[in-house]
């Protein structure tokens, strides 16, 4: 695939939705999964913070639009979980995205925010796999971004679907899937 012009040389680490409150229907079940992931994705905060790759927080405004990284971490670590927030908190200068949809790309300023950061290569982590880390994949491959997604670093509600929504982004749009361990935070290509 030829690369996009505008298309930069850094790796980005993504953190979705992981300031949940875990109240909501599938919530112990998703919380489970995310349980196994949090590890993963705290060293992977960890590695990218040591090689100086950015890492931005993405997360759903649960249709609250006043607010803000500060009072979801608040929410979140308020909720039935908090153990499984506080790991992942972002920082005080880690770029915060607020979505609306399942995409991270979805009527945000995540590409332009990729853009002005020299991104070409995403790195996806967080949660849902079957829903918000698939269309992220989607919507990052239509708009030539390079894609991995470490399976280990990746929460799921439905194990079966999230091994089918793996599959698919590998085959149809070329991700590299590994562990969180295999995933480089420098640009492949």
């Amino acid at each position: 695939m030829a690369e996009h012009p505008q298309r930069g040389d850094r790796t980005c680490l993504l953190v979705i939705d992981m300031l949940n409150t875990y109240d909501h229907e599938d919530g112990d079940r998703l919380a489970e999964s995310v349980r196994a992931a949090v590890p993963q994705i705290v060293r992977l905060i960890g590695r990218a913070r040591d090689e100086d790759a950015p890492i931005v927080y993405v997360n759903d405004n649960h249709g609250d639009w006043r607010t803000h990284a500060e009072e979801l971490s608040r929410r979140a670590l308020a909720g039935r979980h908090p153990d499984l927030v506080e790991p992942v908190l972002p920082g005080d200068a880690d770029p915060f995205v607020l979505k609306t949809r399942h995409s991270v790309f979805y009527s945000t300023a995540l590409e332009y925010l990729l853009e002005s950061m020299g991104v070409g290569r995403i790195v996806l982590t967080g949660q849902v796999t079957e829903q918000c880390i698939l269309y992220s994949a989607v919507d990052g491959y239509v708009g030539h971004f390079e894609v991995s997604v470490p399976r280990d670093a990746v929460a799921h509600i439905y194990e079966h679907l999230a091994d089918a929504s793996l599959e698919m982004m590998e085959r149809n749009m070329h991700a590299e899937v590994g562990t969180a361990g295999e995933i480089t935070l420098r640009r492949k290509s």
